[in-house]
């Protein structure tokens, strides 16, 4: 309608714009089964996106035109996300009698009930969810409307990458798809499982709550893996560039370990525990079945063991990729590293299949 969740019909990028780096992922499909085809990561300067902003489109475009063509796909029709943050989501009632420009019409005539922006600087879309629970005659309607100055400027930063978006799309939903690739490790014995993944970025932590494949609580706070970053570079006197290549490469002194990335390790857990807290305090559940850890701080070293013991609950890692095979473009060992950091650009690339 007006560009947020947006249809689809050929391939699109899957491509995450995050604080810290630009993330690209192409599949392939053939029955049910999918293949990575393509994928790179490029990181971003400081502050060209604070908080999932973006802050200087020239920079983040100038990383896209780099991850695309270090990823070497062909490919140039985008799906992108706006955080959650920034969208304003509601379900709503409407006649099921009405055709999609129909639907279309009322909304706009009465948008401005759900949306407390001015109706002009707002991009919208709906997506019919099925039939009304409490009324036969009626659909549920979801309704995501977002300012246009965030989907305007990730449309300006894939220009000046030479790509063309496709898709606007809204990041909890894109984790939603993702999650389904996900759901096949979990042992569920036939329940209807809720599921907690704390993506871990840079800068901010999102929790994000499924109960049968569905959001049904996010919350994001700032807090991330570069405080482990700039510890490093505070402690052993290097640049933040260096810091963060000895924090993924090794080569640091004995004493890290135990002085640097333990203490780190027992911020996480307590970061994790805390945000489950505020979950169980804001809604009528008081468990989670799994804790799903994403995103780069996801995989330090016994993190997973650490999370599960103080929260009493079985952790894994996120990894979308577990039952797909690579292309020839794709190094098998760098794409298991980065996999909890790609769930985002994974459930935006899963689109080219709606």
């Amino acid at each position: 309608m007006f560009g947020l969740l947006g249809k689809k019909s050929s391939s699109v990028l899957g491509v995450d714009i995050s604080s810290s780096s630009v993330k690209l992922l192409e599949l392939s499909k053939q029955g049910d089964r999918y293949k990575v085809e393509s994928y790179a990561v490029e990181p971003l300067p400081a502050n060209a996106v604070v908080e999932k902003n973006i802050t200087d489109v020239e920079a983040v475009g100038e990383v896209l035109k780099r991850v695309a063509s270090k990823s070497r796909t062909s490919v140039k029709q985008v799906a992108v996300a706006v955080s959650g943050s920034a969208v304003i989501t509601k379900l709503i009632q409407m006649d099921s009698g009405l055709n999609e420009f129909e639907m279309e019409d009322q909304i706009t005539l009465e948008a401005d009930q759900y949306i407390p922006y001015p109706l002009d600087e707002v991009a919208i879309d709906f997506e019919v969810q099925g039939p009304s629970e409490t009324n036969p005659d009626q659909v549920d309607v979801l309704l995501a409307a977002c300012r246009k100055e965030n989907v305007d400027i990730r449309e300006d930063a894939l220009e000046i990458g030479s790509l063309t978006t496709k898709i606007v799309d809204v990041e909890a939903y894109a984790l939603e798809r993702a999650y389904a690739l996900i759901e096949s490790q979990l042992d569920s014995q036939g329940e209807e499982l809720v599921v907690a993944i704390v993506d871990i970025g840079a800068t901010m932590t999102t929790l994000s709550v499924l109960a049968e494949g569905k959001t049904v609580y996010t919350r994001e706070q700032i807090f991330g893996g570069k405080q482990l970053t700039e510890e490093i570079q505070r402690r052993y006197g290097l640049s933040l560039e260096e810091a963060g290549l000895a924090k993924k490469q090794g080569g640091l002194p004995d004493d890290y370990d135990s002085e640097v990335l333990t203490p780190f390790r027992e911020l996480v857990v307590q970061q994790v525990a805390r945000a489950l807290q505020f979950f169980f305090g804001a809604s009528q559940y008081n468990a989670v079945d799994y804790v799903v850890l994403a995103g780069g701080t996801a995989s330090i070293q016994g993190l997973t063991e650490m999370v599960e013991e103080k929260t009493g609950t079985p952790t894994l890692v996120a990894n979308p990729f577990a039952d797909m095979a690579g292309g020839a473009r794709v190094n098998a060992s760098s794409l298991s590293n980065d996999a909890p950091s790609l769930m985002i650009a994974c459930g935006l690339a899963m689109r080219s299949f709606d």
